[in-house]
């Protein structure tokens, strides 16, 4: 049914979120499908997006210099009305006064009908200014569910330039090997220096990165034990531990390995272990010309999305830490007929490695247990796991989309 007659007019109600789409040197697709979703649902029109640029990167993109704006725009035109700016009458009522406002973290529907909509009916334009998981994981109509899987993996186009040298970056390895790995490894100053894990630093890199933790008041934690953090798997594996890792689970030296990350903490100090041990491993740095990258450098989210683009082209992905991009093309990646995802088990890793390196296990002993715990950690079909109550403990929605993958929330035959 075209619900576009049901439409507030536009000069009526109007959405404008803020999008904290380019913390860091990753793509958060996740906020810009929700606030999709929630203008949906509310029967309000959208603003594009605007993209947060407070960021440790400062990276300066617009929403319209990652993605198709007029693709996102059209492609969902049957579901809600996308403007690219406030009328002109709305943007000097807005330079008077603009209710702006954080929604509540995990909420779900009758949050937004109850508490969000009478606020939008009152203000006429209602901003987000902060708009990072603010719709919850489950417990929602799947009608909702799969709208939001549509935004994900359908209407958030790259732009034609970026699309276009991300295919020339895949068709490359792809002529080099025949097939190849992503491995995104994340291990990059601001996420260390956010997660407090700083294990195999120096006493000069830790202090670096908690100076930084610290300038940087909207990170809320300050004081962090990184070798507690660790054991409980919350950390990002170090290169020299994705290393070992990788041996154990089979990956040979010919293997073709392509990092997807931004520029990694230690820079090539950090990454002569992996090389030793992987001398076919890239980066796009390593494939494209100066010339080529030009464009794009300064800009770590366009960075990010020619990643992106390789990531979900890849015969295996691998990410060394559970963050938003990752878990991201993981739910892409089940999307597109479940392709292959080893999803680490930190934890359990963490232990390995310490009793391997601790001389309590022999190599056999570690390669046999780092396959043995990762057998069922490969993107195959999931029930995605709820916990009542708790919707930050749940499995993540966009790394499983269950509601997406068959009809009635089943999943698709692949077989």
């Amino acid at each position: 049914m075209n619900l576009q007659k049901q439409w507030l007019p536009t000069s009526d109600l109007q959405w404008w979120p803020q999008s904290n789409a380019s913390r860091g040197s990753y793509l958060n697709f996740v906020l810009i499908c929700d606030m999709v979703t929630i203008a949906r649902h509310l029967n309000l029109t959208l603003v594009v997006p605007e993209l947060d640029k407070r960021s440790f990167w400062a990276d300066p993109s617009d929403f319209g210099d990652i993605f198709d704006v007029d693709h996102f725009i059209n492609s969902l035109r049957d579901e809600l009305m996308i403007v690219k700016e406030l009328p002109l009458k709305l943007q000097l009522r807005t330079k008077k006064r603009l209710y702006s406002m954080p929604p509540v973290s995990w909420s779900n529907e009758t949050y937004y009908l109850k508490r969000i909509l009478p606020l939008a009916r009152k203000h006429k334009v209602i901003h987000f200014d902060k708009s990072d998981a603010r719709l919850a994981n489950n417990g929602l109509p799947i009608q909702l569910q799969m709208l939001r899987c549509r935004v994900n993996f359908e209407a958030l186009r790259f732009t034609p330039q970026i699309e276009a040298l991300g295919r020339k970056l895949i068709s490359t390895l792809q002529r080099r090997s025949g097939q190849f790995v992503v491995l995104h490894l994340r291990y990059e100053m601001d996420m260390l220096s956010f997660s407090g894990c700083t294990h195999g630093c120096s006493g000069k890199e830790t202090e670096e990165l908690t100076k930084m933790r610290y300038a940087y008041p909207w990170w809320k934690e300050k004081e962090i034990d990184s070798e507690v953090k660790r054991l409980q798997g919350l950390c990002p594996l170090t290169p020299e531990e994705i290393t070992l890792v990788l041996k154990a689970l089979g990956f040979t030296k010919d293997t073709l390995i392509y990092i997807a990350s931004g520029e990694i903490y230690g820079g090539e100090r950090r990454l002569a272990v992996l090389k030793a041990a992987y001398p076919k491993l890239v980066r796009k740095e390593k494939i494209l010309s100066p010339d080529e990258l030009r464009p794009f450098q300064n800009h770590s989210t366009q960075m990010a999305a020619l990643d992106y683009m390789v990531s979900l082209a890849s015969d295996i992905f691998i990410p060394s830490y559970d963050g938003n991009m990752a878990r991201v093309v993981e739910g892409h990646r089940r999307y597109m007929d479940f392709r292959k995802t080893i999803v680490l088990d930190r934890k359990k890793l963490v232990e390995l490695l310490d009793l391997f390196q601790g001389g309590a296990l022999s190599w056999d002993e570690f390669s046999d247990a780092v396959k043995e715990a990762h057998r069922s950690r490969t993107g195959q079909p999931a029930e995605r796991k709820v916990v009542p109550g708790q919707p930050k403990e749940e499995d993540y929605f966009y790394a499983n989309p269950l509601e997406c993958l068959g009809s009635n929330g089943g999943l698709r035959d692949v077989s």
